[in-house]
Order: structure tokens, then C-alpha cells, then sequence
């Protein structure tokens, strides 16, 4: 007879009842229906680990965690979202805080000290303990200029940017990483080249590419691709195309990924256009996701990543820019 092995959390009645059924259907070969009824325990957010005759249920996702009566998030479809809401203001800017948590806070105070007013700041604290979480002004957070969204483990790059989009609240984004420090206002020049309706992304940084292949950088248009650092899209574009795709848990091109998804326009279709802004006023710093990562590792992890963007763009020589 199945049994079901200790499980340290709450089952509810339907999910267990569900498994218990899929255990016996296993126990009979019935494998059309352990399958399905697999399908309806993960569609409710659980997974069955089996082990012999005997399964455990565990949450598919981290917890969420009230914390001083807040809640730290465990996926990112847990954060509440702002994506139905009518856009207000000029641009919301993400910054994510995770290997770097200083550089994290000095993107955020560059931000707010030299941004128009209208643009506001949503700071994802992506797993960091209460020590290692940067600190920003407290009274940019009471005025709403900063919403800081924590999760209750590293999430990762994708889903920490999805964190970011779903409390996005203006009608442009504009990710910037912690390595990047605004000297002046970045945010207007970004928003203006987005005015033009044949523009889907614009940066400081390109990425040109003949063959979707073999990326390289560039500062002049045109460009395949804009580099991560400092990324703006229209968040109209981004609930249509998106989520950010969180197998991206390393950051490494995920920015070609999601540059290529705004500028697709269809096959046979001309395709939109990744604009590069240069001559922004910022400094760029050591970025510590890249330096602080084993170059076996990084390797191994830009590798996965990049077959993520062929899995989709193999055969979309059409997006290439050289």
C-alpha cells in the first residue's frame, strides 16, 4: 500500500487526497492517470517526491514570510500586481539587490537625486538577510518615491525583475543594475527614444550580432540587443510579451532574450528596433554577479542561458543586426 513519507508542511485535504490517488494509480501502472493527477497536485503549487512505494508532498515554491508585518515573497506571482492598473507618472526604475547590496543602495540614491519628478523606484530585495540589505532614504519610501519588495529566498534574475514589473506603475520601465551610479538624469533620455513607435528598447549599451550567435558591444546604432545595465522598454509592451522568462536565474543574457522579444514583430515581419542612447551620465562599477561567480561556474551558467535565447531565436536570422 502507498504510504506518505513525514512532510514538514500543511497539506491541504484535496492535494493529498490527489496524491494518494496517483500513488495508487502508480502502484497499478496506471500511468495516464498518476500523470494526470501530477499535473492538478503541481497546478495547485505542490510536488510529489517518490520514494518507492512511498511519496512526500512538498510546496513547488519557497514560502512566503511575514517578517515585522511584512511579507516576504517566495514566487513572484505572490506580489501583488499593479500591471491591470492604469499608468501613472513618467517611468518606474527596478533595481535589484542581490550580490551587490552597496551598489544596490547608491543606484537608488543616484536615482532619486538626479530622476524628474514622476519617476518612482521599485528596489527588490532578492533573499538577502536584514544585515545585508541595503538601506534607502526613509522618507523617499513614506512619499512613495521607493516600494522595496523583498523575497524570502533568492528568486533569482528573471523572477526578481518580474517582482519589479508587477509593481511597476509608470508607462515606461527602465532596469538599472547596481553596478550603474547616475551622475544626471538617465531616465528622460531613455523615455524620449521611446516616443518613437518603431522602438521597442533603448540603452546606453548595444549588442550587435550577424548571426544571433557571436554578440559583441557597441555604443552606436543599430543594434541586435540592449545590455542589462540600463534597459527601458514600455511597460504596455512588457505585460503583452512578458513575464521575463525565470529560468534566467543568472543574469547573463537575459538582456538578449528580452531585447529580441520586444523587437519581434512576427516572422516575415520587420522587426522593431533596439536603440542605443549614449552619452548618459553614469559610471559604471565592478559588477559583482559576474566577478564574484567562479569563471567555471559563470561559464557553465552563460552557456544554459544562451541556449534559453536559441531554444526561442534559432531561426529568426531576421533579428540580427550587424
Amino acid at each position: 500500500m502507498p504510504t506518505m513519507a513525514p512532510s514538514t508542511a500543511e497539506v491541504p485535504p484535496d492535494v493529498l487526497a490527489a496524491a494518494q490517488a496517483r500513488a495508487s494509480a502508480r502502484a497499478e501502472r496506471d500511468w495516464v492517470t498518476a500523470d494526470r493527477l501530477r499535473g492538478e497536485i503541481e497546478a495547485q503549487g505542490w510536488k510529489v517526491v517518490d520514494s518507492g512505494t512511498a511519496f512526500r508532498l512538498e510546496p513547488a515554491h519557497p514560502a512566503d514570510v511575514a517578517v515585522a508585518g511584512a511579507i516576504r515573497y517566495g514566487r513572484s506571482e505572490a506580489v501583488p500586481t499593479r500591471l491591470g492598473d492604469a499608468p501613472i507618472g513618467i517611468a518606474t526604475a527596478i533595481v535589484v539587490a542581490r550580490e551587490d547590496s552597496a551598489g544596490a543602495r547608491r543606484a537608488v540614491a543616484a536615482l532619486l537625486a538626479h530622476a524628474e519628478p514622476g519617476v518612482d523606484v521599485v528596489l527588490v530585495i532578492d533573499g538577502l538577510d536584514d544585515d545585508a540589505a541595503p538601506q534607502v532614504d526613509e522618507a523617499a519610501v513614506r512619499e512613495g518615491r521607493v516600494e522595496i519588495i523583498r523575497t524570502s529566498v533568492p528568486l533569482g534574475q528573471g523572477a526578481a525583475l518580474n517582482v519589479g514589473l508587477r509593481r511597476s506603475r509608470a508607462p515606461v520601465i527602465v532596469v538599472v543594475d547596481a553596478s550603474i551610479e547616475p551622475t544626471g538624469d538617465v531616465v528622460s533620455p531613455l523615455v524620449a527614444a521611446l516616443d518613437a513607435p518603431g522602438v521597442a528598447v533603448a540603452g546606453p549599451f548595444g549588442l550587435r550580432s550577424d548571426d544571433l550567435r557571436h554578440f559583441e558591444e557597441s555604443t552606436a546604432d543599430p543594434a541586435a540587443a540592449i545590455e542589462g545595465y540600463v534597459m527601458a522598454f514600455r511597460r504596455a509592451d512588457a505585460i503583452e510579451r512578458g513575464p521575463f522568462d525565470e529560468g534566467f536565474r543568472f543574469y547573463r543574457n537575459l538582456d538578449v532574450w528580452w531585447s529580441l522579444v520586444l523587437r519581434d514583430e512576427g516572422e516575415g515581419r520587420p522587426s522593431r528596433e533596439a536603440r542605443v542612447v549614449g552619452d548618459l551620465p553614469l559610471l559604471r562599477h565592478e559588477h559583482l554577479a559576474w566577478s564574484a561567480t567562479r569563471a567555471a561556474e559563470r561559464a557553465k551558467l552563460s552557456k544554459r542561458n544562451f541556449y534559453r535565447v536559441l531554444d526561442r531565436f534559432r531561426e529568426r536570422s531576421d533579428l540580427a543586426v550587424g
